[in-house]
């Protein structure tokens, strides 16, 4: 479970296959009149391709991740020239004018939201300007996020684009990255808020579009954002009886019945996403918990299950790659 030059290759040739592509194209895009009636391309200079808008931010994430952990695989210097190439004051100024459209309020609320977050902490630590030139629009993410957080009172906890534990896990990522103590603060809250009271979780899942877990990716926000003794004493009270393998959904990777189907397809995204919270939980288990092993185990087994399909179907092709990468990066 750990990244191979081969492997980082692969992915990087997925990603550069579709992160230029920009049809088929799923446009989030609210028309407030005929004026608005535009190409991807037209309306987002840089995340025009893979599909759609926040599955191009991440396949952006996801090269810019290979770069620095294989900067020597033959894929490098094509990414390099693709990023001086998209990261320019002019077309993250146009990704700001989008934004600035009052129809464009609630636009990849919160899943693109967090990606942005994420994509900015991976490009500060690389020696380039990329990070300079992008930060206007990941602040303006980080702002919306800001005013958006006190007032949602309630969670979502679907398995999808609008969960928002998992948010919280990426926007955590760039609060550390970009030194911002006082929206890791806010995400803690709203995390307490949100899930503190939260036990004895049923794990009602999978539904049949989901990539997520809510249940594991909920564990994996607090486990990011609470102090580790305050988690040592939640995680018990939310999953009592993981050293039985229960709730036994949880350890049992989701069938795919129909990947040329985008939504069916979703489920090997699942696989993948429980691969890198399990990894991720049992790294904050201790040695003598019996769950441990079983953790690790279901994620082997998660993994293995998601891992050969992340090409072949465009469905799938235009974003499993990156969660594939968390699945071998994490934990």
């Amino acid at each position: 479970m750990s990244l191979a030059r081969s492997t980082a290759s692969r992915f990087a040739k997925i990603a550069l296959g579709h992160l230029t592509r920009e049809y088929p194209n799923k446009l989030d895009h609210v028309m407030g009149g005929p004026d608005d009636v535009r190409s991807p391309r037209d309306l987002h200079p840089i995340f025009f391709g893979s599909f759609d808008w926040h599955s191009c931010v991440h396949g952006y994430w996801l090269l810019a991740t290979l770069l620095r952990l294989r900067p020597e695989m033959p894929e490098a210097e094509t990414i390099v020239a693709l990023f001086d190439d998209a990261f320019t004051a002019e077309k993250v100024a146009g990704e700001l004018a989008y934004l600035d459209r009052p129809e464009s309020r609630g636009f990849e609320r919160p899943y693109g939201w967090a990606w942005s977050l994420m994509l900015q902490a991976e490009l500060l630590r690389h020696e380039r300007p990329w990070a300079q030139t992008h930060a206007p629009l990941a602040s303006a993410f980080a702002r919306r996020l800001e005013d958006f957080l006190p007032r949602a009172d309630y969670p979502i906890r679907s398995g999808a684009h609008h969960n928002t534990a998992f948010a919280l896990v990426l926007a955590s990522e760039y609060a550390d990255m970009a030194g911002q103590p006082a929206l890791r603060q806010l995400l803690q809250t709203r995390a307490l808020v949100w899930y503190g009271q939260d036990a004895a979780c049923q794990a009602w899942e999978p539904s049949g579009d989901d990539f997520l877990s809510p249940a594991l990716i909920e564990a994996e926000a607090m486990r990011r954002l609470l102090p580790r003794e305050s988690f040592d004493l939640w995680f018990p009270r939310f999953l009592p009886d993981l050293a039985n393998k229960q709730p036994a959904t949880l350890f049992t990777p989701a069938r795919v019945s129909d990947r040329t189907d985008g939504k069916i397809a979703h489920l090997d995204g699942l696989n993948l996403s429980r691969a890198w919270c399990w990894r991720t939980l049992a790294s904050a288990m201790s040695e003598s918990d019996p769950a441990k092993t079983h953790a690790i185990s279901a994620a082997l087994n998660h993994l293995a299950a998601a891992i050969p399909h992340v090409s072949g179907d465009y469905m799938g092709e235009h974003w499993l790659a990156t969660f594939a990468l968390l699945a071998l990066e994490n934990g």
